[in-house]
């Protein structure tokens, strides 16, 4: 592989490439729907729901594993206790900042009056609710908070941009989410510390001003299925029993198994593969102000080929890139990129930056093994993946493959170095076989 670009002539072997699977024995719930409506029935905390009230539930921007047929439990339900439920979009400025924008990312992922048997009540209003002392200003959705009950609705996980006791979950379902643009631009605006200082604190001033019914926590596996079901009243919401929650999910979290990489190619970074568009745990990077970087992995050169179509040309996260593809920087809606990174405050600025910006997925390649893997350039470390939510089933260079071993992964025979077409994309990612 060479590459000239005026004076320089940048020359990179491409590895002979392996199939790699790994092997992750998680916990999985089988009755999805089932263990909402039992979770929800044995906590009790839906007595306070009678006849002719209207119950909010809250309908999130990620890709949750059977997110319509929680939702659709949790209706069922509410329904069954004859009020009238309803979802609200909680996702503070995704889809544009708009209330069209966000029932459009819902409906992406599976979630619409007939999926999920209740109607969706969408706006950008809020309802101010007073400020912490010394800390933000709180909001919540107006029609949330002209229900009767609110359930929230949430995946607990670690999250892609800071680390502490709560991270993504209950908690920041309420104050970021339903706060809207207005609650999650208050929040983002302390940064790091702010978030792990004072998201405890905000979520019990919301609970304690507005009718919040129970929460139902997701947790799932490296499989990306549900590993559990758990319904917690709001008095939990940022304490122990949702802290205890998100370890559980730490202990879940996929990953690369190598500690040290020379180059990593992405094929698709993308807000449905995770906020930061590229999960943080698996590259190793967080790249936040006043947060810490990951231990592991070091990956010298990410790059990133392409954006995934429900990302709508939100390139959130493409700063943790080293290497990028003009097909990528074509597809970069401008106003919704630098949106999400100006509303996520210190989150957003280095993340928003543009990378290396090479023709095609050939010469992205060949610049960052040139960069990466200089010292030693026929035995680089190189892993592809398809995005940093599917890393069951990789690609991995020659140089890898007692290690991968080593580490519990499945091997197969060598398929040849990365292989591109005349236009110099790379070939169509192809699911392993053994």
């Amino acid at each position: 592989m060479e590459l000239e670009f005026g004076s320089y002539d940048l020359h990179a072997p491409l590895p002979r490439m392996y199939r790699a699977q790994q092997q992750f024995a998680d916990p999985v719930v089988d009755d999805v729907a089932g263990e909402v409506r039992a979770r929800l029935q044995a906590s009790g905390l839906l007595a306070r729901i009678g006849p002719g009230q209207r119950i909010a539930i809250t309908a999130g921007s990620r890709g949750i594993h059977a997110i319509a047929t929680v939702l659709q439990a949790v209706v069922a339900v509410v329904r069954e206790r004859g009020a009238t439920p309803f979802l609200v979009p909680a996702m503070g400025s995704h889809g544009g900042a708009t209330a069209a924008g966000q029932v459009a990312l819902l409906r992406e992922l599976g979630i619409t009056e007939e999926s999920v048997g209740a109607p969706i009540a969408a706006t950008m209003e809020v309802v101010p609710l007073g400020q912490l002392p010394a800390g933000p200003r709180l909001f919540m959705d107006a029609a949330a908070a002209a229900a009767d009950g609110i359930i929230v609705v949430n995946r607990i996980k670690p999250h892609s941009d800071f680390h502490g006791p709560i991270e993504s979950g209950l908690a920041k379902m309420t104050v970021i989410g339903l706060g809207k643009r207005h609650g999650a631009d208050a929040m983002h605006a302390y940064g790091a510390p702010g978030l792990r200082g004072l998201l405890p604190a905000a979520v019990q001033a919301i609970a304690g001003r507005c009718p919040i019914l129970a929460g139902v926590g997701i947790v799932e596996n490296r499989h990306h299925t549900v590993a559990a079901i758990a319904v917690l009243p709001p008095a939990a919401f940022g304490g122990p029993a949702e802290q205890a929650l998100l370890e559980r999910a730490r202990r879940l979290l996929p990953g690369l198994p190598f500690d040290d990489l020379d180059v990593l190619v992405v094929d698709q970074i993308g807000k449905n593969f995770s906020g930061a568009g590229m999960d943080t745990t698996v590259i190793g990077r967080v790249m936040v102000p006043g947060q810490e970087e990951n231990a592991r992995p070091h990956i010298t050169a990410v790059v990133a080929l392409d954006i995934s179509p429900e990302s709508h040309g939100n390139a959130a996260g493409l700063g943790l890139a080293d290497v990028t593809t003009r097909r990528l920087v074509a597809q970069i809606d401008f106003p919704a990129f630098y949106l999400n990174g100006i509303t996520s405050g210190t989150f957003g600025l280095r993340r928003s930056a543009i990378p290396f910006v090479m023709p095609d997925d050939y010469t992205a390649v060949a610049l960052a093994l040139h960069a990466a893997a200089g010292g030693h350039p026929d035995r680089p470390r190189l892993v592809r993946i398809p995005n940093t939510l599917a890393v069951e089933s990789l690609l991995i260079s020659e140089a890898l493959v007692e290690e991968a071993g080593r580490a519990g992964a499945r091997v197969g025979p060598c398929v040849g170095p990365l292989a591109f077409d005349p236009d110099g994309r790379v070939a169509p990612w192809a699911a392993a076989v053994f």
